[in-house]
């Protein structure tokens, strides 16, 4: 390497980490879709075919590759972006915010909020070598010193999404009760405007400031507490399984106009909220920052859970209130059971809850991978789109039985599972998430692509398993 591109080198390198990658997770001012990545990169060593392939792509067949991959990891991937297995392959990059580095290596990367692809100057091979690897190494010297072990890591998130899960579970049902027949009177079952509409618009809502915008300051103060706020509890508060049911239950009765309406209604005023939800929080961002100051690094180091005592502490405290929610929610259906009361499957449904929550988790980690060993579709979220579609299905059949059983029992069990079990497997922010990441690429048509798979396949189906039962039987 001669003298020129040795100096060349050294000043590329000044920029290609910044001193915010190097202390933590990175805070993207007014990102849309940036901040922490979920999950390492793969390197592109990692197959023999790799480094040809890489060597010969135009940096628009990468930016597509890249791009496909992201918008379908904008919601959720699961425990893939837990540390211990970020660190299981040494195949991977910790913590390697591809967003960040990529255009230092001459590649167009996508910029999401300003809908454009960034232009950058090409470097020379060495250059694009070297920089990965300082930035490899600089990772996982951070990696190193907060590595917590791997049962640490998956019971601190299961406890997390459990807890939260459960809140989203009761704010759910307080949000049908506020805007229900009985309060407001806005939604009901007979319209379009269906009794989850609130909740979905909320969370779709809350998603915009806590699992976008906000989402990378919540993973320094804790990675736990942003799955458990992101996808624990705004995955359960919202829910697509009793969409679709309801949707089900007005075609049954001959309302296919009102049926279509509300599926159309429904996804314009989640993808709108969450929009909305976007623009309030780089606002709110921005006034944080003229009134605190550009520096706030001292006062989030005050409340971050980066320690191993600090993590089995806040895990100590959810264990024991997780407890407490599960005992009085048996308490209560008991009780509740025994009084003949309507609320008694509210507490078998925060009881069922988690489990939900639980299983949507471990499937998003199939959000970017694609289908096969081309990863073929990779910018189809099929962890998403499987917990989605698989909830409505179950739903569905649990509706045909309480119609063909018809006891109070089964009614309570149905509705408890229905609303806790399928409520929170199923999810609408996470869904309109990655619908607006997709609506904001360079192919927002995959959007509306992946929007028409998830509701036609869930309300065919759904029409199979209950509609047609009903209508064969005549069931009331």
């Amino acid at each position: 390497m001669n003298l020129r591109t040795c100096s060349w080198t050294r000043f590329c390198l000044s920029f290609a980490v910044s001193p915010q990658e190097k202390q933590g997770p990175a805070v993207m001012e007014g990102t849309g879709y940036g901040g922490t990545v979920p999950e390492p990169r793969r390197s592109k060593s990692s197959s023999p075919n790799s480094s040809s392939r890489v060597s010969g792509a135009q940096p628009s067949q990468i930016d597509d590759e890249l791009g496909d991959e992201s918008v379908s990891e904008v919601g959720d991937i699961g425990d893939r972006a837990l540390h211990s297995n970020r660190s299981s392959s040494s195949q991977t990059f910790s913590y390697l915010n591809v967003d960040v580095v990529l255009p230092s290596y001459g590649f167009g990367c996508r910029d999401h909020t300003a809908s454009r692809v960034t232009p950058t100057v090409p470097l020379p091979e060495e250059v694009i070598s070297l920089s990965v690897d300082v930035v490899r190494n600089e990772d996982k010297k951070q990696e190193n010193t907060n590595k917590l072990p791997k049962w640490l890591d998956y019971g601190s998130s299961m406890t997390h999404l459990a807890f939260f899960g459960i809140l989203g579970v009761l704010t759910r049902n307080l949000l049908q009760k506020l805007f229900g027949p009985g309060v407001a009177g806005v939604t009901s079952d007979q319209t379009i405007l269906y009794l989850d509409l609130p909740s979905n618009m909320v969370g779709s809502f809350l998603m915009g400031w806590w699992g976008i915008v906000f989402k990378a300051d919540i993973a320094y103060v804790s990675d736990f507490l942003a799955i458990g706020l992101s996808t624990g509890y705004l995955g359960s508060l919202t829910t697509f399984s009793g969409w679709n049911q309801k949707m089900l239950e007005l075609s049954v009765q001959g309302h296919w106009l009102f049926a279509l309406l509300g599926f159309v209604i429904g996804l314009f005023l989640a993808a709108y909220s969450i929009i909305f939800g976007i623009e309030t929080a780089k606002g709110f961002r921005h006034l944080l920052k003229r009134c605190s100051g550009s520096d706030t690094t001292s006062s989030r180091k005050t409340f971050r859970v980066g320690s191993y005592k600090r993590h089995v502490a806040v895990w100590a405290v959810l264990l024991v209130m997780l407890g407490c929610l599960w005992s009085v929610s048996g308490i209560l259906m008991e009780e509740e059971f025994r009084n003949d009361s309507s609320e008694t499957h509210l507490w078998l449904a925060c009881i069922v809850g988690p489990v939900g929550v639980w299983i949507r988790w471990f499937l998003a980690r199939l959000n970017g991978r694609g289908l096969g060993k081309t990863q073929l579709l990779k910018w189809v979220p099929f962890g998403t789109l499987i917990a989605n579609v698989s909830a409505a299905c179950i739903m569905a059949a649990l509706a045909t039985v309480k119609k063909e059983v018809n006891t109070k029992t089964c009614d309570i069990i149905a509705n408890g599972v229905q609303f806790g079990f399928l409520g929170c497997l199923s999810t609408v922010s996470t869904f309109i998430s990655e619908f607006d990441a997709m609506r904001e690429s360079k192919q927002p048509w995959k959007a509306y692509a992946y929007a028409m798979v998830t509701v036609c396949a869930s309300f065919f189906l759904g029409t199979l398993i209950f509609s047609l039962p009903v209508w064969t039987k005549a069931y009331r």
